[in-house]
């Protein structure tokens, strides 16, 4: 007979976690300045998995590779640090400056870890793609059922 030790209280620690995720995912989506584009939300992502690794694609038009850092930290965070610089002509005036200019950092936070060692990454057309293997812990194992 296993004993274990009473937690009456465990539900209620379970639950709290899950609105504490919950809010994380819905800051992370509508950044600091309710979804509009801007600091937080700069550069725009799309990620998605498939079986073997994560899949990232940032929109990063008019910049400079050379202007451009990416980082792997903790296995799972991944961040996206660079500076896109204004094109300025000279003896001009500005009508309309809808673009945004200047250094950025967009930290994201993967839904599992990640191999740091097998990433790969390219630039086409402004957009940046990065491909991120999964960690063997976090591929599902197939386990086999034996009868008796």
């Amino acid at each position: 007979m296993m004993l274990s030790r009473w937690q009456p209280f465990s539900p209620v620690w379970n639950q709290l976690h899950q609105l504490q995720d919950e809010m994380n995912r819905l800051v992370e989506r509508w950044g600091t300045n309710g979804g509009q584009a801007g600091a937080g939300t700069y550069p725009a992502v799309n990620v998605w998995e498939d079986a073997e690794a994560l899949h990232v694609e940032a929109e990063l038009p008019g910049l400079n590779l050379k202007d451009l850092e990416i980082h792997v930290t903790g296995n799972n965070q991944l961040t996206i640090k660079g500076e896109r610089k204004p094109n300025v002509p000279e003896k001009s005036v500005w009508h309309r400056q809808e673009r945004g200019f200047g250094q950025f950092v967009r930290v994201l936070t993967l839904p599992f870890d990640i191999d740091s060692n097998k990433v790969e990454a390219r630039f086409e057309n402004g957009v940046l793609m990065l491909n991120l293997a999964k960690h063997p812990a976090a591929k599902p194992r197939k386990i086999t059922v034996k009868a008796e």
